[in-house]
């Protein structure tokens, strides 16, 4: 039997990287797709991977990295027009003549909500589920354990653990989990096509669960310290994180603490019923972290991160208020949250009895 050829969209990110290893043990062929050359790429070059350079935004570019491909992995850019890479992609993808594509969604994606970017993530919803004869899946997860797990150079470090989303709970899902569900999906598309697929961590969790778990990953006590967002946005100028990606989420944290990721249980078992692993638990997925060179307990470490806390007080946070007016993106008409829509309940909330733990399966095409 022929296998199927791979593209990756985002294969130098944290989950590409991990998506395109997963694949290549599957010895499935895997064609990355970067910016440029470097020592990400490197690495997946030396796993097996041939190395594409393209423009996200470019229809001809990405056409050529498509031909030959049977089936795309899209991973829309953090960026204020992402809608012009997802039509790009779907333009190139018909003229390819590629036969499936998985892209990753969000489990927030809603026609009125406050952000651009979610907004957008609906169209792209849409858009790929009408290209013909292509067999479309949704990746929908819920939070990243990523994005909690970011600061545990402060719990390792200073004993001091940020709490971002003070409000609500959610299930973490591990980016080595989620490249994990994307692989069996991306194997064979059609089985899965049409669906929303949402992978989550095992345990609907607070940010003081978090902390708690953080502390057990370390074995040393772990003080949790709640985060105010102009707080989090001093941190986040002083990290250089984009000012674009704050505004989101900022917006993903009113999210959380609305309850949207916790809405009809807010777990799957989606993880292990495709992989035949347990998703890991939080805990497992902050000693990981907690390995990471950025988080040993050294004396340079240690002086770094005291700098970095000393410091935050004095740095003017990013102005995010009025950031999308800025940009020129066009306004909601009638903004609001999912969790506040009848017609978004009603899709997760039949989602989610297809996908909850121990309930039905997903639905396989025949």
């Amino acid at each position: 039997m022929i296998q199927p050829r791979i593209l990756i969209t985002g294969a130098t990110g944290k989950v590409g990287t991990a998506l395109v290893s997963e694949l290549r043990a599957r010895d499935l062929p895997v064609r990355a797709l970067v910016r440029g050359h470097d020592a990400r790429s490197a690495v997946l070059a030396a796993q097996g991977a041939e190395i594409v350079v393209a423009d996200m935004y470019d229809p001809d570019q990405l056409q050529a990295a498509l031909t030959g491909v049977q089936h795309a992995w899209y991973l829309p850019p953090m960026v204020p027009l992402m809608i012009q890479s997802a039509a790009a992609f779907a333009v190139a993808a018909q003229a390819a003549r590629v036969e499936g594509i998985v892209h990753m969604s969000q489990w927030t994606s809603h026609r009125h909500h406050p952000t651009a970017m979610t907004r957008q993530t609906w169209l792209v919803d849409q858009l790929f589920a009408t290209l013909p004869g292509i067999a479309s899946v949704r990746f929908n997860p819920g939070m990243f354990a990523d994005n909690f797990l970011r600061v545990i150079d402060f719990a390792s470090l200073l004993g001091i653990y940020p709490i971002l989303a003070s409000q609500g709970r959610s299930a973490p899902v591990s980016n080595e989990d989620m490249a994990r569900t994307a692989a069996v999906l991306l194997a064979d598309p059609s089985r899965f096509v049409g669906q929303s697929v949402r992978p989550t961590g095992p345990a609907l969790l607070s940010g003081r669960d978090m902390a708690a778990a953080v502390g057990r990953a370390l074995e040393r006590s772990v003080l949790p310290m709640d985060l105010p967002l102009w707080m989090f946005r001093k941190v986040a100028r002083l990290q250089k994180v984009d000012p674009y990606e704050v505004r989101l989420l900022i917006t993903y944290l009113e999210d959380h603490a609305r309850g949207a990721f916790e809405f009809e249980g807010g777990v799957t078992d989606i993880v292990q019923r495709l992989t035949g692993r347990p998703a890991e638990s939080f805990e497992a997925i902050a000693r990981r972290y907690a390995a990471l060179p950025f988080a040993q307990v050294t004396p340079g470490n240690r002086l770094k991160a005291l700098a970095s806390f000393l410091a935050t007080p004095m740095v003017p946070g990013y102005d995010t208020a009025g950031l999308d007016q800025r940009l020129r993106l066009p306004p909601a008409a009638t903004p609001s949250f999912g969790i506040d829509d009848a017609v978004w309940r009603a899709q997760q909330s039949r989602q989610m009895s297809e996908q909850g733990a121990g309930i039905a399966k997903l639905r396989l095409a025949a």
